[in-house]
């Protein structure tokens, strides 16, 4: 069984990569439970977040290592929150900050101009040198809601409606939203392709 670092602090995040790769040969441990802090997001887009945060659980555990960086892209704000969707409302994180503000920044926008996605980026690195990462990404259609609705889940989703379901992400049961998410797409090209690193 492969050994894998999961190089995010993310509670929610950790639940979700375990219920999704359950299937496989893996041990995902949190980086925290190895001693890893978090390290500075200093990229300009989430493929570099994702490398940087990848790079650095490799380097300090020695061990292959998983990284994802995700976000909430709303076009009426010019893709914000973007790579920013964590810290929206400022540090430290706070999903119920960030929600206030979004629902504030959207004030008056007409329902044809509320549309977003939420955007996710995988990147395994096998070492701290990996010079061939495997990137794997995946991108959920939407609109930004007026108001909350649900509490499933965490961040943004009860916010986003998706428009197929007629459901926010938190009004779905986590099965449901692990079958459709931007995390769910870029987590099934990551199992199509894992196998030959195993």
């Amino acid at each position: 069984m492969m050994k894998l670092v999961l190089a995010s602090g993310n509670a929610g995040k950790l639940k979700e990569l375990q219920a999704m790769l359950g299937d496989l040969p893996l041990q995902i441990v949190a980086q925290g439970e190895l001693g890893v802090s978090d390290v500075p997001e200093t990229g300009l887009t989430f493929v570099e977040n994702a490398l940087i945060k990848a790079r650095h659980a490799c380097q300090s555990t020695g061990l292959p290592a998983l990284a994802d960086d995700s976000g909430l892209i709303v076009d009426a704000l010019d893709g914000a929150p973007g790579l920013y969707s964590a810290r929206y409302a400022g540090s430290p994180t706070n999903d119920a900050a960030n929600n206030a503000k979004l629902l504030e920044a959207m004030r008056g926008v007409p329902a044809e101009r509320r549309t977003a996605r939420f955007y996710a980026v995988i990147v395994l690195l096998r070492h701290a040198d990996d010079p061939q990462p495997l990137i794997c990404e995946g991108s959920w259609e939407g609109v930004i809601l007026d108001e909350l609705r649900g509490s499933h889940g965490f961040g943004y989703n009860p916010v986003f409606l998706d428009p197929a379901h007629g459901l926010t992400a938190a009004e779905m049961e986590p099965a449901q939203k692990n079958a459709i998410s931007h995390r769910a797409i870029a987590l099934q090209l990551l199992k199509q392709a894992l196998p030959a690193l195993l």
